[in-house]
């Protein structure tokens, strides 16, 4: 199996991971603080990436990679999460499709403007027409909007594109698994702190589904998720298999269908099939 392929498939299951994000944030903020929840997952996942980094007594990063690392740690590990929990106060999950759909553009352009990847004309044409069928299927479906939430959301698509993208630059050098968890750890000192200066007074309010989005994040969508995800942009190519995140949605939807029981009607499945053959021109004309 040659190396694209290799990244093909490491992002199709960060993909999948990611998928549960969204909704799990949505539970977490039901009962926890948007800005405890960033706190404390970006600490969980801190805790688990350095007790890595020492048990495999991995290199410390260079000067010249703790640039970089800044920039990823401020769009995936604080940015991203902060702003969407913020966002998910006013709107529901199901409306930021609307904006998850931007994501693997606003991934491909930063992959451009940071990384020096030349697309074919071609392949703009598939990624845009892909984030115009989720962005279109999603404002469908009669979601309720918020002014506030979809600001934050679009804030949240554009630092989370240029953290995957400075990310997976530095996963070329560093390794994918050791790119995110040293991110973590660089912002451990701020996180932790702000964690116990906020821990919250009564912790009997809080119910099951916040504790279980709680984990999801720290544990899946924070560390393991990205794990996969770099290695898959570095191997692959940023602006070529972030495009995968177009099919995010539909994970998440197939999701809610398979263990909630919630209807999958005709419409999704055709926009989804749209969706896929994007995907697969995105991935054609890629270079």
């Amino acid at each position: 199996m040659d190396k694209i392929t290799n990244g093909w498939i490491n992002g199709f299951v960060g993909v999948l991971i990611f998928s549960g994000s969204l909704p799990a944030t949505r539970a977490a903020v039901a009962d926890f603080d948007p800005i405890f929840l960033t706190s404390a997952r970006a600490t969980i996942a801190a805790a688990l990436a350095l007790a890595l980094l020492l048990a495999f007594r991995e290199k410390r990063p260079t000067k010249a990679d703790l640039g970089p690392l800044f920039i990823t740690a401020m769009g995936v590990v604080v940015g991203f999460p902060l702003l969407t929990a913020l966002a998910l106060r006013h709107i529901t999950s199901a409306h930021s499709i609307v904006f998850v759909g931007l994501l693997p553009l606003a991934t491909a352009i930063f992959g451009v403007l940071r990384a020096g990847e030349r697309m074919r004309p071609l392949f703009w044409l598939f990624s845009c027409l892909g984030s115009l069928l989720v962005a279109g299927f999603a404002l469908t479906q009669n979601l309720s909007a918020s002014l506030t939430g979809d600001l934050l959301m679009f804030a949240a698509i554009v630092v989370c594109g240029l953290g995957y993208a400075e990310g997976a630059q530095l996963s070329r050098r560093l390794g994918g698994w050791q790119v995110i968890c040293w991110a973590l750890v660089l912002s451990l000192p701020v996180m932790l702190p702000l964690t116990l200066y906020i821990l919250p007074e009564n912790w009997s309010g809080i119910g099951e589904p916040a504790w279980i989005g709680l984990f999801y994040v720290s544990l899946f969508s924070m560390l393991i998720g990205f794990i996969f995800w770099y290695r898959g942009l570095a191997q692959g190519g940023i602006a070529a298999v972030g495009q995968l995140q177009l099919l995010q949605p539909f994970f998440g939807l197939v999701l809610a269908a398979t263990l909630l029981h919630e209807p999958v009607g005709w419409p999704m499945i055709i926009v989804t099939m749209a969706v896929i053959l994007c995907v697969a021109g995105a991935k054609r004309f890629a270079k």
